[in-house]
């Protein structure tokens, strides 16, 4: 038996947008695929044949000699990848999906699909597998608990670096730390598909990860705000992998890592002094999902204002490059937020940003509330890609969000010009 992995390709920003690649000093950046494929390839026994396609580079939608089909998706390429498992079932193949947009959104993807795999796919993997070779799949697979992380394989990340055919190689791979949020923040589906449990990963695990992407000439990027959070088992291993980075002199294998303004702030200066000495230089800063950057372009909340400014000040401080993601669109947001950002960004000695429009992705509390209140213009779910207006905005037209979120491209880097090829590390949004 054959498993073919296809990872469905999505529009970026600048397919779009296409006018940006004419004021943004930066090189087509594809990033890497998500893990999900990865896992489930590590967990498929070796009875099985496996075969990955990566649908941005090759189109996926070719002949194959598979016998299952098997989608991971989010939603910005649901409609692609709702397309190709109508093709492969027109081939006669069998096809099941799973990822986030499947976990939340299984009554669309159903009628596309053999089989459905609604969150975490670990627990019910060998049984898709045992199921599709016998004839008798179920329509849905739901993971009764969460996934117990310490029984977990290393992912196949070599899936991905031997793909044959494919020419694109991403520089850097998502390395996980953890799973699941306590938090319920506006905008984010996290502890909805991987539970409210917040779990850490071993050591071992994580640096076992860290190997595949060091030995394949990789580096890792990590992108997890959460392991962060105060106390607890995950900043302990944050600072354990950063003494292990340390102790072991692994050359540069960290590009970045996520964090956000509050997580900057409530941190001691040692652990980035850790961080630093483990060589990480860059910080992927996550903005408009937290209680300070909600509010500190809206003109009203001085106060956020400063403590985002002292954010960047300390990174700055402690050598670590805040490359800023802001976001546009929330209902505290007006047609003044614009320049409000830019001036910040200014004032605060940003270099390197990106810009995003606030999506409802499916699963959310945003997305429940805007469909509550009948806001959502779209559900063309090729549009969900942080740069389209798919929803009415509170105090703005979609119009005027989409051509601010141009203006805030163009303005930004209008006077940036001499960051002209970014390195990779520099360059993690799906442009």
């Amino acid at each position: 038996m054959k498993v073919l992995f296809v990872y469905p390709r999505f529009n970026r920003h600048s397919d779009d947008h296409p006018e940006l690649r004419d004021h943004v000093p930066m090189n087509e950046y594809l990033g890497s695929p998500s893990l999900g494929i990865a896992m489930m390839s590590a967990m498929t026994p070796d009875s099985w044949e496996v075969e990955y396609r990566d649908d941005r580079v090759v189109p996926a939608d070719r002949d194959t000699d598979a016998d299952l089909i098997a989608l991971s998706f989010f939603t910005p390429a649901a409609s692609r990848a709702l397309e190709l498992a109508d093709f492969f079932r027109a081939l006669g193949k069998t096809v099941v999906a799973g990822g986030i947009f499947p976990t939340m959104m299984p009554a669309v993807v159903a009628p596309h699909v053999d089989a459905v795999v609604i969150g975490e796919g670990e627990t019910v993997w060998q049984t898709v597998l045992d199921d599709a070779a016998k004839g008798t799949l179920k329509l849905h697979y739901r993971a009764s608990s969460p996934v117990d992380l310490s029984t977990l394989p290393v992912p196949d990340l070599p899936l991905y670096f031997d793909s044959e055919g494919e020419t694109f190689k991403p520089d850097d791979y998502p390395l996980q730390l953890t799973r699941g949020c306590m938090l319920t923040c506006h905008a984010c589906v996290l502890p909805t598909s991987m539970t409210t449990t917040l779990r850490p990963y071993g050591l071992d695990q994580v640096l076992a990860q860290l190997d595949q992407l060091v030995a394949a000439g990789k580096r890792a990027c990590l992108t997890e705000d959460t392991s962060w959070f105060p106390g607890g088992k995950t900043r302990g291993l944050l600072e354990a992998l950063f003494d292990e980075l340390i102790a072991s002199g692994r050359p540069a294998s960290v590009s970045y890592i996520g964090i956000s303004m509050p997580m900057i702030l409530a941190t001691p200066t040692r652990v980035f002094e850790k961080a630093r000495c483990a060589g990480v230089d860059m910080f992927y800063l996550v903005g408009g999902f937290d209680p300070i950057t909600m509010k500190a372009f809206t003109g009203l909340h001085p106060k956020s204002t400063q403590k985002a400014a002292d954010a960047i000040a300390k990174a700055w401080d402690v050598g670590i490059e805040p490359y800023t993601s802001f976001l546009l669109g929330g209902d505290q947001d007006d047609r003044g937020t614009v320049d409000r950002m830019l001036e910040f960004a200014d004032r605060s000695g940003i270099r390197k940003a990106e810009f995003a429009i606030a999506t409802p992705y499916p699963g959310t509390p945003q997305w429940n509330q805007l469909v509550w209140e009948d806001r959502i213009l779209t559900r063309n779910w090729s549009r969900y890609n942080d740069a389209n207006a798919v929803f009415k905005p509170a105090q703005m037209t979609p119009d005027e969000l989409e051509e601010g979120y141009v203006r805030l491209w163009k303005g930004f880097y209008a006077g940036r010009q001499h960051l002209a090829t970014l390195p990779t590390a520099e360059r993690t949004i799906q442009f």
